[in-house]
């Protein structure tokens, strides 16, 4: 009897650690998810994420952002990320090299900003791909930021 509870409880630790899969969101579900984030998003946070789709080792993310808080410079090493804009507008800055880069996990470099790169402004309807181990940022958002964000493993070695 022991044995089957032992075994349960490693099945369901395995199961819990497993990511949901969500194949489908509708329109209105993403609307709902746009109000949620203007609801909940505290004052200081850069970046409130939800996520829309889920299959691993796929994620689609919706991404709200505001005017006046930039979040910080990113580097994904393993996955690239495809981006779509939902709404609004900012710039984006990709390339160069992070500033006061740190680690934030196993697989992704975060800093303060970026040194060079290219900058171009980014609106709504906009679509764009940023390559793994490739700086990015988005920046000077005007009234507010709405992306949806696809993570895609690409196998890229950490540093």
């Amino acid at each position: 009897m022991q044995l089957r509870i032992v075994l349960f409880g490693v099945a369901t630790i395995v199961w819990a650690q497993q990511p949901a899969t969500k194949t489908f969101t509708s329109a209105a579900d993403v609307l709902a998810m746009i109000q949620k984030a203007k609801n909940e998003r505290k004052p200081d946070q850069p970046n409130f994420i939800q996520p829309i789709l889920q299959a691993a080792p796929y994620s689609v993310n919706l991404e709200y952002r505001v005017k006046g808080i930039d979040g910080n410079a990113a580097v994904h090493e393993t996955e690239a990320e495809v981006f779509y804009v939902v709404e609004g507008t900012a710039t984006l800055t990709t390339g160069g090299k992070l500033r006061e880069e740190k680690r934030s996990n196993p697989t992704n470099l975060a800093g303060t900003g970026i040194d060079g790169g290219a900058s171009r402004r980014v609106a709504k309807g906009d679509f764009f791909l940023v390559p793994e181990n490739t700086p990015h940022q988005f920046t000077e958002a005007a009234d507010k930021l709405v992306l949806m964000s696809l993570h895609v493993p690409r196998g890229g070695t950490p540093k």
